[in-house]
């Protein structure tokens, strides 16, 4: 099987991606892509028509902590770590004119 086709892709896109690869990096990324399509042939021929559609392969389960009630920090604490504040509020840069 030839590589050809490969190649150029790899070029292409290490030009897009201003990537500067030496002909061994690239003959290096078409031996790698070239298995990596051999292996997607062979998935190609798996008879899946069996197998139901699935949109999550593992349970799903909550894993957030509960939601219960504690002490809050302090309003001048948390104000104290910030770099300015104006009043009860935090004060940020204007970011829209």
């Amino acid at each position: 099987m030839s590589n050809k086709p490969i190649d150029m892709d790899i070029a292409h896109v290490a030009k897009l991606a201003r990537l500067a690869l030496t002909d061994d990096e690239a003959a290096q990324f078409a031996a790698q892509f070239a298995h990596l399509f051999t292996y997607i042939r062979q998935l190609q021929e798996l008879d899946v028509d069996t197998i139901p559609a699935t949109a999550q392969v593992i349970p799903l389960r909550n894993v957030m902590r509960d939601d219960i009630v504690t002490p809050s920090l302090e309003r001048d604490a948390a104000l104290g770590n910030a770099p300015d504040w104006e009043g009860p509020y935090f004060r940020t840069p204007r970011i829209l004119e």
